[in-house]
């Protein structure tokens, strides 16, 4: 399979429904299971560590994909894009050089890492979100902040892309506010970027917004949301519905309401799109990051993303083209065996999974699986 060339394309923003965002509530700082920032030996990495890395072959479907994209020539960075794969063809390059040390990919990254700063200006934050996170996973892979100069810079434009008002919006707010695929796709940069950042308070902030769409809202609560037609509990809306949840006797257990309501009020079968995927593609990032961070978001509120995935196979609705990644990452989090293709697409935010996330990698450590009882019914008729 051959990775194709990044083309330019213009932009198909989706419809947006703005609602009055009720003021958040948030339960006391959560505790990593393992304390950051202080240093860890070896280093983890926001996503990946050089010793992981080390163990990963140079050969087979994954990694030639792999190789082959980072080797394409590439054109200038645009973040303000939301449909162009730049951003995963120099996390590609950055990759191959953390295995191989190949010095010039890190000089090509480093090159394109500058150049992408600021591109972001006449855009909306779907774009930045999608974009940012692997241009700062790869800055970290190919050690940035040896480069003190274009580090210096990096960093600086981090730091302001939390509040740049685009079109509204900050990456802040549409974390905050938009329980979507905007917002799943905002935190999982924000996550980044915090660790980058050494911003524990951060870091902090992102994790109990995630757990709060999850469906903690003891946690965190002051999401935006549209028509609750999909909700479990439509007094007390999140962003993945509960374990057991029924409605007019359908499982509804895993569903994504804010992205299920795309095709339309409940109904059964649902209606197909393709948003629940989009949205996981922004929240399987977040859980990653934020474990290898030191906390246990793969099980927090019961396993909510494996119930997410399990609720789209259920209904048939498998992922497909670059929604294909998803699966080796939840495989290895989880243990599970979701088919996932080897060479597999890259994604809008993220990609070679299939080679990062592989079975010559070690499995994670284990997770504290968080399943607090609920005294609330969610079973509608």
């Amino acid at each position: 399979m051959t990775t194709p060339v990044p083309t330019k394309s213009t932009p198909v923003l989706p419809a947006t429904r703005e609602a009055t965002v009720s003021p958040p509530t948030v339960t006391p700082a959560l505790t990593p299971t393992s304390p950051w920032p202080e240093a860890k030996e070896p280093y983890l990495g926001i996503w990946i560590s050089k010793e992981e890395l080390d163990q990963l072959p140079l050969s087979g479907p994954a990694w030639e994909q792999l190789k082959a994209a980072a080797d394409r020539e590439l054109g200038p960075p645009d973040l303000s894009d939301i449909n162009y794969p730049h951003n995963v063809h120099i996390l590609a390059k950055a990759l191959v050089y953390a295995r191989t040390g190949e010095e010039n990919y890190r000089r090509e990254v480093i090159e394109h890492l500058v150049a992408a700063t600021g591109t972001e200006d006449d855009g909306t934050t779907l774009g930045l979100s999608r974009n940012l996170v692997a241009y700062v996973i790869a800055a970290d892979l190919v050690n940035l902040p040896e480069d003190r100069e274009n580090d210096r810079m990096f960093r600086e434009w981090l730091q302001e892309t939390m509040t740049e008002d685009l079109q509204g919006l900050t990456l802040r707010s549409t974390h905050e506010q938009r329980p979507n695929n905007w917002g799943t796709h905002a935190g999982a940069s924000r996550a980044a970027a915090a660790l980058y950042l050494d911003d524990a308070a951060e870091l902090e902030r992102s994790a109990m917004v995630f757990r709060g769409w999850l469906g903690n809202r003891e946690a965190y609560s002051g999401f935006s949301y549209g028509e609750l037609h999909w909700q479990a509990d439509p007094d007390n809306p999140v962003g993945i519905n509960p374990k057991d949840a029924t409605k007019e006797g359908h499982s509804i257990d895993g569903a994504l309401p804010e992205e299920m309501r795309r095709g339309g009020k409940f109904r059964w079968p649902p209606r197909r799109t393709n948003y629940p995927w989009g949205a996981l593609q922004g929240a399987l990032v977040q859980a990653e990051i934020l474990s290898r961070a030191g906390y246990p978001a793969w099980g927090w509120e019961c396993k909510a993303l494996l119930r997410a995935v399990e609720f789209l196979h259920d209904i048939g609705w498998e992922a497909e083209g670059d929604d294909e990644w998803q699966l080796w990452i939840l495989n290895r989090a989880y243990g599970t065996n979701f088919p996932a293709p080897a060479p597999a697409s890259p994604g809008k935010n993220m990609g070679w999974t299939d080679w990062t996330h592989s079975e010559h990698r070690p499995p994670p450590p284990p997770y504290q699986e968080d399943c607090p009882a609920s005294d609330r019914d969610t079973s509608l008729h």
